[in-house]
């Protein structure tokens, strides 16, 4: 059965593209919710990145009633343990390498794409791109967690040992606890990834001293692997 490209929003540099951030929305939400944090993040126009904000398929959520709603898999509960969504988080990355394979085809070093993700995107980005067979630029995993993470040493790829991660959470989170992302964060450190590890006084949301911090990081990742146009 083909498999369909999902639906996004595309924010463009002026000059052409040469590294490209795909950001991953939260339960609930859709591509723009993160489109307003593009122009705050002022970064360098000298870097011509294209942000790609695809909006997650409806599917029943059976943590808020079976409701159907915009997400990247099911969830039950968010606790530890956590029953989780397997086939769901499997499906999505299928749609989600579809667009890094899209953005390799325009031109773009499959180096110079970072995926980022908040909540449910931020558990996606991880899950997809510790496991990608290519090696991307790095992650940024926001507000989230690590999902499925006894199978992680069987399933990541060798090409994204190295792969650097800036992975953020809210010390009053109300949704995800810290906890959780604590785990996670231990987790990726035993497996041997590279995480920028960053704690903020905020609650599950995006601040102002993040978005400096996640601008700076995108910055040094993309200026340690200059822009080398593919075919």
């Amino acid at each position: 059965m083909e498999t369909k490209c999902l639906d996004y929003i595309e924010i463009n540099p002026v000059g052409q593209p040469s590294a490209c951030v795909i950001w991953l929305h939260g339960l609930g939400a859709d591509g723009n919710d993160f489109a307003g944090i593009v122009p705050e993040l002022r970064l360098p126009k000298t870097l011509n990145v294209r942000f790609v904000l695809p909006h997650a398929p409806y599917r029943p959520i059976t943590r808020n009633q079976g409701h159907v709603m915009r997400g990247w898999y099911d969830i039950a509960q968010i606790s530890i343990p956590m029953r989780e969504d397997k086939a769901g988080l499997d499906a999505s990355t299928e749609l989600l390498d579809i667009l890094i394979q899209q953005e390799m085809q325009q031109g773009i070093d499959s180096r110079r794409i970072i995926l980022a993700g908040f909540s449910q995107g931020c558990a996606l980005a991880l899950h997809a791109g510790l496991r990608y067979p290519k090696p991307l630029g790095g992650i940024i995993a926001l507000s989230g967690y690590l999902p499925l993470t006894s199978t992680l040493s069987r399933t990541e790829h060798t090409a994204n040992a190295a792969t650097p991660i800036f992975m953020a959470h809210g010390d009053a989170d109300d949704v995800i606890a810290l906890p959780i992302a604590e785990l996670s964060h231990k987790a990726l450190l035993d497996q041997g990834y590279d995480v920028a590890w960053h704690l903020y006084k905020m609650a599950h949301s995006v601040s102002v001293p993040e978005i400096s911090d996640i601008a700076a990081w995108i910055v040094k990742t993309l200026e340690a692997k200059p822009a080398m146009r593919i075919r």
